[in-house]
């Protein structure tokens, strides 16, 4: 019973984690690939076929892959991730003009978004090259 139990429980986290991340990719604030990969995990757990459909996803897939084989990102992937980031932020920032401590915090919340994304390791193979 208490298998079952937790089976549910991570599946129910594993579908509020792929909302937020899908939330994630029209809002600034919320990284996409964090909450991809919970989802995954949690998945990973309770669902094997959302788990393999998160696996197979031609945008994400690859990525979701590689970080539960090696815990790494491409390059490519994290320079992709910073324009998004760069140029969010920035619309966000240009839309609350003449608030500064608003476009303050939003500076802040980005340096520390890529400062992290910047820390993960990186792939060494070539796949992307």
């Amino acid at each position: 019973m208490m298998h079952i139990v937790k089976r549910q429980m991570y599946l129910l986290f594993g579908i509020v984690f792929f909302i937020t991340g899908l939330v994630g990719v029209l809002l600034p604030i919320l990284p996409t690939t964090p909450f991809m990969i919970l989802a995954a995990g949690c998945f990973a757990k309770s669902s094997p076929r959302f788990h393999q459909a998160l696996l197979n996803n031609r945008w994400i897939g690859q990525d979701l892959q590689r970080w539960e084989r090696e815990h790494t990102m491409l390059r490519i992937t994290k320079i992709r991730a910073t324009w998004v980031i760069v140029i969010m932020f920035s619309i966000s920032i240009a839309v609350l003009m003449g608030k500064l401590w608003l476009q303050g915090m939003l500076i802040g919340l980005a340096v520390i978004l890529l400062f992290f994304l910047w820390r993960v390791p990186e792939a060494s193979n070539k796949e992307w090259v």
